[in-house]
């Protein structure tokens, strides 16, 4: 692979500006003064909403107050969102390492309830495509929020990962937002990001099915955006008491 092959995307119309907007998000919430000692109170309750807004992507109808009392936690899909979630910090340098080997994992831990357990953390389908991306990460050094939307567009377009091919896509996304550096706490509610821009989210996500890839990555670095925002709210509650 000559060069590196995410580099041209940066160039695409809105990328750039959405890239940085993101950034500078990130920036401001990683400044806040919460997390100089309660940055592992943060990050849990932003995997608790993350696990929830995922679940939520996937069709599950129950409210992040209603997870808290306990309420659906018997829903399989969300259940499977709560494990591959809370698996972030022990899949990381696997994900590094051997990404395949770490969306084995995501799935075997997301889809437990769901399918026979000699399917877990089988691929289902063309695996060509999912080669690429593995070679793609290894090759390339474009921003976190670039690589990221790619990651999360292969994996939800490929739909390997069947029934959760949605939950696996996005903790595969946090999970490549902490080893790029971009977010190494895993402190972004990306997930709340992408829920707080559905209707969106779906189209641009069939808008990088036709191709149209700039769509999708300004979604992207809006839902990272976001998922910040989201994130600076948790500190601010915990500031508040």
């Amino acid at each position: 692979m000559v060069g590196d092959p995410l580099e041209p995307l940066f160039e695409l119309p809105g990328v750039a500006d959405g890239v940085d907007q993101a950034r500078s998000a990130v920036d401001a919430l990683l400044a806040n003064r919460v997390l100089r000692r309660r940055s592992a109170d943060v990050s849990a309750e932003s995997s608790l909403r993350g696990a929830w807004a995922s679940a939520s992507l996937s069709g599950v109808d129950v409210s992040l107050d209603e997870v808290r009392k306990g309420v659906g936690l018997d829903e399989p899909v969300l259940q499977g969102a709560l494990r591959a979630q809370s698996a972030i910090g022990a899949v990381a340098d696997t994900w590094t390492r051997a990404p395949r080997q770490a969306l084995a994992r995501l799935h075997a831990l997301a889809a437990a309830d769901l399918i026979d357990a000699d399917d877990l953390g089988r691929p289902s389908g063309d695996t060509q495509r999912l080669d690429t991306l593995v070679e793609v990460l290894a090759a390339t050094s474009a921003p976190a929020v670039v690589v990221a939307a790619i990651v999360h567009g292969e994996l939800l377009s490929l739909d390997l990962f069947a029934p959760v091919s949605g939950i696996v896509a996005r903790v595969a996304t946090r999970l490549t937002l902490v080893e790029r550096g971009l977010d190494p706490k895993s402190l972004v509610v990306v997930e709340a990001g992408h829920r707080e821009l559905r209707d969106e989210y779906v189209a641009a996500l069939a808008a990088y099915q036709d191709g149209d890839l700039a769509r999708w990555l300004r979604h992207c670095a809006d839902a990272v955006a976001a998922g910040a925002r989201e994130a600076t709210a948790i500190c601010e509650a915990i500031l508040r008491g």
